[in-house]
């Protein structure tokens, strides 16, 4: 089912590390309409593009108190608790996040600081389609109200009878988020964009998404909306040597590949008889997953890849830059040291991927498709801006002035110079006119 390649050298990444590409073109097109729509037509585009698309009978796009209320009342105890203990590990390692305000005297009487100062209107989407993923709102909404953000949206599809899956709308009460609307895909993106009557515009989006929210994303970011990161469809590479267990790896390759069609799984290993007692568990444990089809349609973009050694192995990782890695091997501490581009990694037999996808603390929203080269996962930094002051003293500025003057007259820009020199007169009580 997975292709076993032997790695021969750095010369193969271009293609052993491609991941599957839709056609750009045509889904840059679609993506473009559905968001123009929006932009033009505002709340009426996007609960008709719902309606097709997910709601055929929605009539409101707003998620009422009373819904919420009944969601909640019917989900699980044994759920809740669950959710509950998640909770407060993403919490706890996010409030860790902190840091105090930097204050600094550079020189005597030149002071800089830096603090930072929340986002005012964030924008967060929870995917819905094949699966509701509530543990995104947690790993998005929690870092959002522990920075302060003064107005978090939450949109997220609805199920074909309108409802929001009570687990998400039990989340959002939990972390104190009272905005959900029932949006997904382009649309979602789009009135967050551009903001409509009911759907507050976003200063910065975040979360996961298929293709097109992704590339929605992309769009949104090319006109003025932040964006975290492009996320899109979920990776998982695992390099595993004599010490893995053959199960534990299969299950965690299983786990992703079952995100979706459009996810992929890359296994490394430096012998040959672990890929193929893997590769054997994977088949057997394939047949009972409840969500086959899609984790079948996803290993069909995957592959094995032999490698001479363990070393190897993790300069083709650090190549790929998965969203997760996992390090499935006896000295994985060891190796662990040694990547450079990874969203989030799992050290050893007993750090599955699914711990970090729910309730270890750390955050899921992680760089996809490479991205992991020059993006980092959601943190509480995500949702704060650092901004630098500097206050200087009629001494401090003496001790800088013919310094500051001396570098704006050297670049030809004089009232750089100027606005130095008229202060340097009125400290020694000359006039201020030149």
């Amino acid at each position: 089912m997975i292709p076993v390649i032997k790695f021969e050298g750095p010369w193969q990444y271009d293609t052993l590390l491609q991941r599957p590409e839709p056609d750009q073109e045509q889904l840059t097109a679609r993506v473009d309409e559905i968001m123009q729509q929006v932009r033009r037509a505002g709340d009426a585009a996007v609960l008709r593009y719902t309606r097709e698309f997910d709601s055929p009978g929605l009539n409101s796009l707003m998620v009422s108190d009373q819904e919420t209320e009944q969601a909640i009342a019917t989900l699980d105890n044994g759920l809740k608790a669950a959710i509950d203990l998640a909770i407060n590990n993403i919490r706890t390692f996010h409030e860790a996040q902190r840091e105090p305000e930097l204050r600094l005297e550079t020189m005597p009487g030149v002071q800089c600081s830096r603090r930072s100062v929340p986002l005012q209107n964030v924008g967060l989407y929870i995917p819905g389609g094949t699966a509701p993923l509530f543990s995104t709102l947690m790993m998005l909404g929690i870092p959002a109200v522990l920075a302060g953000c003064r107005n978090i949206t939450v949109c997220t599809p609805a199920a074909k009878d309108g409802t929001v899956h009570p687990a998400i709308l039990y989340v959002a009460s939990r972390i104190g988020i009272g905005k959900v609307f029932k949006a997904g895909g382009v649309q979602a993106i789009a009135a967050m964009t551009y903001g409509t009557a009911t759907i507050p515009r976003a200063d910065k989006i975040f979360g996961p998404g298929n293709r097109y929210v992704t590339c929605a994303k992309m769009r949104a970011q090319q006109q003025g909306t932040a964006i975290d990161m492009p996320a899109g469809p979920s990776e998982v590479a695992v390099l595993a040597d004599a010490s893995c267990v053959p199960a534990f790896v299969a299950a965690d390759l299983l786990s992703q590949a079952e995100h979706g069609a459009d996810s992929q799984v890359v296994l490394v290993s430096d012998s040959g008889e672990v890929i193929a007692a893997i590769l054997d568990c994977l088949e057997l444990q394939l047949k009972t997953l409840p969500r086959k089809t899609i984790a079948g349609d996803a290993l069909k973009s995957s592959k094995a890849i032999l490698v001479a050694n363990l070393e190897e192995g993790m300069a083709v990782m650090n190549a790929y830059a998965p969203e997760h890695l996992i390090l499935a091997c006896s000295e994985a501490r060891r190796l662990a040291s040694m990547v450079v581009n990874a969203g989030s990694v799992f050290i050893g037999n007993y750090a599955p991927e699914s711990a970090g996808d729910y309730a270890s603390g750390t955050n899921h929203t992680l760089p996809t498709n490479g991205y992991a080269r020059s993006y980092s996962g959601v943190s509480l930094d995500s949702f704060v801006r650092k901004i630098t002051f500097q206050e200087l003293s009629p001494e401090g500025l003496q001790q800088i002035g013919t310094a500051v003057r001396t570098l704006a007259r050297a670049e030809g820009l004089e009232a750089h110079a100027r606005a130095i020199d008229i202060r340097l007169r009125a400290i020694n009580n000359h006039s201020c006119h030149f």
